[in-house]
């Protein structure tokens, strides 16, 4: 099933945190092990939930209208399960309980941000850990009291990511990322890492769920759980200088600079009023930041909404293999990691290589060069994701369907370029008077793109479950991909509006 900022921003949360004295090396690999966890975790809850979900529709649905289908057991041949009225309750499940976690990681993203200025970094990562937690353990005991428990209580699931999702989680990453150096094409490499380790989770992920599930339905979520818990004290290793042990190095340091400093960090740390005036304080900063930039930060914004919206689709692939060509879901998650094959390889080889050439071969004028390499990047990226969409909703066979997931893997490399537009002159130029009460702009920044990013998602939850049930009804099982790739010409669209 495969989360931001709140007050000065989420990724004001990284960008204190990366400013301690660790070695950059050691900083970057701490972040990606941390990202491996619980990008994982949720892969391997995302697959299985819709068999468990399924079975138990299933079973619901033959109970009623054919017994005889019903084993001694209680199992039902899985081939049956993609009769239409199956598939559509499905979708319908599956797509509230998307929605359901965008919402609140989306309502809760300044508030939470709040919360994490005054009380630390780590304290909201690991209330991101607790709804996580919560989610698969709340489907094993679904799948397992299947007498005791009506399926509709599954939906419970996402409820609290009121405490935290993927906005405020991949904010932090990224934001630490950028931190780390001030140079472009090293930042970029960065980015193409972080995106690396989650297409191996996509890699692995779906493997991974698809082989364990076949030995029991549930042992994918276990799994996760015990990841969740390595990822508790992978985040006490990290340094969190919001929220510092008294009497250590840097609270001296704080001190020393506690006079000089006028931030929101000391001001959330210090204040006792409500949380509404800082939070209603912090919407206004970041809405006066994006009226003070450029004309190519709105665009590069709107263009972050309709990719976000776009890639909804990626959700209900698994459904959408299964249905259309009548597999399982274990053989289903095959497919899926053989594509993240392609991911994995061009945001760990392809890309990391072509920036580094890049670079050797344009020493002068790097910023504007690196700017205008993004923004051509992008645009291929973005064509590339047009023309696999739309393999994808005419492949009338799985074997022209592999191809087709293959051609729209390469253009995953998208967030590493438009990412690397953010620090780019064109976008942020470098201002000498800084907004108030904001200790550095570029927090604001990286906060706003997330936010935009999970209200793209938002919309598509939604959007593509209606649009996926359409066709289901109507046989069109294709039309989610057109609608994509319509979004992805859109963007481009968005992008040659930009100027570099």
């Amino acid at each position: 099933m495969t989360t931001t900022s709140r007050t000065t921003s989420c990724y004001q949360l990284g960008e204190s945190g990366a400013r301690r004295r660790t070695p950059k090396r050691l900083a970057i690999v701490a972040l990606l092990v941390l990202l491996l966890l619980v990008n994982l975790a949720t892969s391997l809850y995302q697959l299985p939930l819709n068999r468990v979900i399924e079975r138990r529709l299933c079973r619901e649905y033959y109970s009623t209208h054919d017994p005889s289908v019903i084993d001694d057991d209680g199992n039902i041949e899985e081939t049956l399960c993609k009769m239409n009225s199956i598939p559509k309750s499905l979708a319908w499940i599956v797509g509230i309980m998307e929605t359901l976690w965008i919402v609140g990681d989306f309502v809760m993203t300044i508030p939470l941000g709040f919360v994490a200025e005054k009380y630390g970094r780590r304290t909201v990562l690991w209330l991101n850990l607790v709804s996580r937690f919560f989610m698969l353990a709340w489907t094993i005991m679904v799948g397992y009291f299947e007498e005791s428990i009506p399926l509709k209580a599954i939906i419970a699931g996402p409820s609290l990511s009121i405490l935290g999702g993927d906005c405020v989680f991949n904010s932090i990453v990224y934001a630490l990322a950028a931190s780390l150096t001030e140079d472009n094409v090293v930042r970029a490499t960065y980015f193409s890492w972080a995106n690396a380790v989650t297409y191996v989770v996509t890699f692995v992920g779906p493997g991974l769920a698809g082989a364990t599930m076949t030995l029991n339905l549930l042992l994918p979520f276990w799994i996760g759980i015990c990841l969740l818990l390595l990822a508790i004290p992978t985040i006490s290793l990290l340094a969190d200088p919001t929220h510092v042990a008294p009497g250590s190095e840097e609270e001296e340091e704080r001190e020393q600079l506690r006079p000089l400093i006028s931030s929101p960090t000391l001001k959330a740390q210090s204040a006792n009023t409500s949380i509404l005036k800082p939070v209603v304080e912090r919407i206004r900063t970041l809405h006066s930041i994006v009226r003070s930039h450029p004309r190519n930060l709105s665009l590069l914004l709107f263009s972050f909404f309709l990719t976000s919206l776009a890639s909804s689709d990626t959700k209900l692939l698994a459904q959408y293999i299964s249905v259309r060509y009548n597999w399982d879901f274990s053989s289903a998650g095959y497919l899926l990691s053989a594509k993240a094959i392609v991911n994995f390889t061009l945001l760990t080889v392809v890309v990391p290589g072509v920036l580094k050439a890049k670079s050797s071969s344009s020493q002068s004028d790097s910023q504007s060069l690196s700017a205008r390499d993004n923004v051509r990047y992008a645009r291929i990226c973005l064509v590339i994701s047009v023309l696999g969409a739309l393999a994808i909703a005419s492949a009338v066979t799985v074997w022209l369907l592999f191809p087709s997931l293959l051609l729209y893997a390469l253009g995953s490399a998208l967030p590493v370029f438009t990412l690397g537009l953010l620090k780019s002159p064109s976008v942020s130029p470098k201002y000498t008077d800084q907004t108030a009460n904001s200790a550095d702009p570029e927090a604001h920044i990286f906060s706003i793109v997330m936010m935009v990013k999970t209200l793209g998602s938002l919309v598509g939850a939604p959007l593509m479950t209606t649009l996926w049930v359409q066709g289901i009804v109507t046989g069109a099982l294709g039309v989610p991909y057109v609608v994509s790739a319509t979004l992805y010409g859109t963007a481009i669209a968005v992008f040659a509006g930009m100027r570099v």
